[in-house]
């Protein structure tokens, strides 16, 4: 059984998220989606709550785990005996740095552990959690850019009432 670890944040989880979960679910017989706990990190969302917005999202997607891990991903990886991290890319911008990871882990792995880049499809080639969370918190639609179960927590969040676009 090929598997792989696509791990990140996911504060909130958007939709260029999920169509690399979409994709990399395709390939692999078993896909970890797994959110980083990084208690240095300021999040809007806690732990469990991102955790639980991404088993609603991907409820429909059989071979999608959805996990949890704190320290480095490679050791992550290597515990669990996976050779695969999937990383998305939006621009060029995020080559350069997810290519110096990518080759760190590999060496440091004694070349067992791969990385897959899967470019984001276009429609979300703008997207970022970032993004989103700014957007919302000046009571900006975000309908295009998260599923709305997710727009509804987000808004939520920052005490603004939901309304469906």
């Amino acid at each position: 059984m090929k598997s792989a670890i696509y791990p990140g944040s996911f504060d909130p989880v958007t939709y260029g998220h999920l169509d690399i979960i979409h994709r990399a679910a395709d390939i692999f017989d078993e896909l970890y989606v797994s959110v980083l706990v990084n208690s240095t990190k300021s999040s809007l969302f806690s732990v469990d709550e991102r955790v639980n917005m991404l088993k609603e999202v991907t409820s429909d997607i059989s071979n999608v785990h959805i996990e949890t891990f704190s320290g480095l991903t490679l050791q992550y990886a290597l515990d669990k005996d996976i050779h695969v991290l999937i990383r998305g890319l939006r621009a060029v911008t995020d080559f350069e740095y997810e290519l110096q990871i990518a080759q760190t882990n590999r060496k440091f792995s004694n070349d067992i552990v791969d990385t897959m880049f899967l470019t984001t499809s276009l429609q979300y080639a703008y997207l970022s959690s970032s993004v989103v969370k700014e957007i919302a918190s000046y009571g900006g639609d975000i309908s295009l850019s998260v599923p709305p179960q997710v727009a509804r927590r987000v808004y939520e969040k920052y005490g603004i009432e939901y309304r469906s676009h």
